[in-house]
């Protein structure tokens, strides 16, 4: 096996992070999910039924999106392996690579936000006794 250039191992990091926070949304989303079940299971207010369907469709939303982002970071970690069997210890690996760790860390950035606001916005909800 070849040594890996400092710069490949610092993107090849950066996708294993990101590989461990997606199974966490994965699973931070799933148990919302189980929440909502839950709450909807005690409730038939129609207008409640209708924010929980709306929270649900995000929660599905979320988890496409998780599952396409977790492919696109594993093929990435993919392409850096194939590259470094390739070419070794090269310090300048080609722009494709950091353009697409570029987007995914783009990417990442984006559902740590979303994520965060859509559950503080279903947690709230359920607080202020909208149900």
């Amino acid at each position: 096996m070849t040594l890996m250039s400092a710069v490949l191992e610092q993107l090849q990091f950066e996708s294993m992070t990101w590989s461990r926070s997606l199974e966490f949304f994965k699973q931070e989303n799933a148990h919302l999910k189980d929440r909502l079940t839950e709450v909807v299971d005690k409730i038939s207010d129609k207008s409640f039924l209708a924010h929980a369907e709306h929270f649900q469709n995000q929660f599905i939303i979320k988890d496409e999106f998780i599952d396409e982002l977790k492919h696109d970071v594993n093929e990435q970690t993919r392409m850096i392996r194939e590259y470094n069997r390739k070419y070794g210890n090269v310090n300048n690996p080609p722009l494709d690579l950091k353009a697409i760790q570029e987007t995914l860390r783009e990417q990442m950035q984006y559902l740590e936000k979303d994520f965060a606001v859509l559950k503080n916005e279903f947690h709230q909800y359920l607080v202020n006794g909208h149900w």
